[in-house]
């Protein structure tokens, strides 16, 4: 049940072209005539040359592309491209979803299982980093456009920049090269920060220092993370706090990586990822986890009618359970105790079910994995015992999780799990048989009753 977290901000892949667009060839030959203007003392003091310069730049960056665009169909692009054919075609992976790529002499085409033209991966650019040649035009505009009057072209530009470096820098996660996405990514960050637009991108901020944790290159990553901490940027669930908490831990600096996780488990108490980073430091450094518990009373005083707190709770002892066997039996305990006392702060609150009903199916899984290991009959059979006892012991909370949720995606996930344990029980009793048929039916339409 526990939602898997976007590991990038959602962004958008765009062609940034005019209606006319160059060829390859004109368009180079757009870039040499506008930098030869440039050259000269003359014309390089007016801000039309300079945007001249970054629009030829422009104009080369997507030229390769030609007409297509993020979206269009194969039939679409078969028939404005008639007169370019592709060099190849196969179908490959990426992200574990299966594309038709498309190669040509300057670039290759990526379409989605729709037919639908996903990435535009450009193999063979006009120039030489046309993106950051048309940052600096932009900039010297900007400088040397002493009335401002053309602004509102630099702004526009400096966003088309910006957002070609997210594009590329996608394109390079998709691809699996993590090390150049990070590049890109904090060169959008890099062009959208470029005055006049002066606009601190925390998302692609966020995504350079995510592909570079990713990279295990933690210096990079600190500084990313340390931004968007500064600017109140805290990503979903609170995540900056735990990525960064495992960097300064990387870089040996274990007092760092607790406070950091303390001042997120202080804003998302409910993040399982801040959750988990504060036991194992607890844990690994041998001191009292006490300390868990003292926050999450304090965040129960402030809000006493906040379930989910209790919840949190709940996810803390059942970690500590797992963590330390020797005390499993009273951390259980504990967890079950933290979980229904959700119910007597909300009733309607479906996390509390789910948390005992989750913790109980973990169990009755690592009682099974434990059973596949035994070839003492008698003790094979206690195993079995324990099994289907844990499978009885998660069953009543989820049926209770179902009933109490409002949310479909929800119900059909605890659904899941109910269609499982009913299974396990079909031939035992029959309300067992009618709910498998009833769960089932739920996870194969993917609609609750």
């Amino acid at each position: 049940m526990k939602r898997i977290l976007i590991a990038l901000a959602v962004l958008l892949s765009v062609q940034f072209a005019d209606a006319q667009v160059k060829t390859p060839a004109a368009a180079k030959k757009a870039v040499e005539s506008a930098k030869a203007a440039a050259q000269d003392a003359k014309k390089a003091t007016k801000v039309a040359t300079w945007l001249k310069l970054a629009n030829s730049y422009m104009d080369a960056y997507n030229a390769p592309a030609g007409s297509a665009w993020i979206g269009a169909s194969k039939q679409e692009l078969q028939l404005i491209m008639a007169n370019e054919q592709p060099l190849s075609v196969e179908v490959v992976e990426l992200s574990g979803e299966p594309y038709e790529k498309q190669t040509f002499a300057d670039k290759e085409f990526y379409f989605n299982r729709n037919g639908q033209l996903a990435i535009i991966n450009v193999t063979a650019p006009v120039v030489e980093e046309p993106l950051a040649g048309a940052l600096e035009a932009f900039k010297k505009a900007y400088e040397v456009d002493a009335k401002k009057s053309k602004t509102k072209d630099i702004l526009a530009g400096l966003e088309k920049i910006a957002n070609g470096y997210l594009n590329d820098g996608m394109n390079c996660y998709t691809f699996g090269n993590l090390a150049g996405a990070s590049q890109l990514f904090e060169k959008a960050a890099e062009a959208s920060a470029t005055e006049p637009l002066a606009r601190l991108d925390t998302a692609a901020i966020y995504n350079a220092g995510f592909t570079a944790w990713m990279v295990k290159d933690y210096e990079k990553s600190k500084k990313c993370f340390e931004q968007c901490l500064a600017a109140e940027y805290y990503y979903e669930d609170g995540e900056v706090f735990a990525k960064l908490a495992d960097v300064y831990v990387n870089l040996g600096d274990k007092d760092a990586s607790r406070d950091v996780l303390e001042q997120g488990f202080a804003k998302f108490p409910q993040s399982q990822s801040i959750l988990i980073g504060l036991i194992n430091y607890y844990l690994e450094n041998k001191q009292n986890p006490d300390r868990l518990f003292e926050l999450i009373n304090a965040a129960k005083a402030n809000e006493p009618n906040n379930a989910s707190l209790y919840y949190v709770e709940g996810n803390i002892y059942n970690e500590l359970r797992q963590a330390d066997p020797e005390n499993a039996e009273d951390y259980l305990a504990k967890a079950v105790a933290a979980y229904d006392a959700c119910q007597g702060v909300n009733p309607e609150y479906e996390f509390g079910f789910i948390g005992k009903g989750i913790m109980f199916y973990n169990i009755a899984i690592e009682i099974q994995d434990k059973a596949a290991n035994e070839y003492d009959d008698a003790k094979y059979q206690v195993l079995v015992e324990q099994f289907e006892k844990a499978l009885i012991d998660a069953y009543e909370p989820f049926v209770k999780a179902y009933e109490v949720s409002k949310d479909n995606g929800i119900r059909v996930n605890v659904a899941e799990y109910l269609k499982n344990i009913c299974y396990r029980f079909r031939d035992k009793e029959a309300k067992y048989q009618e709910g498998y048929d009833k769960y089932d039916a739920v996870v194969k339409s993917g609609q609750a009753e």
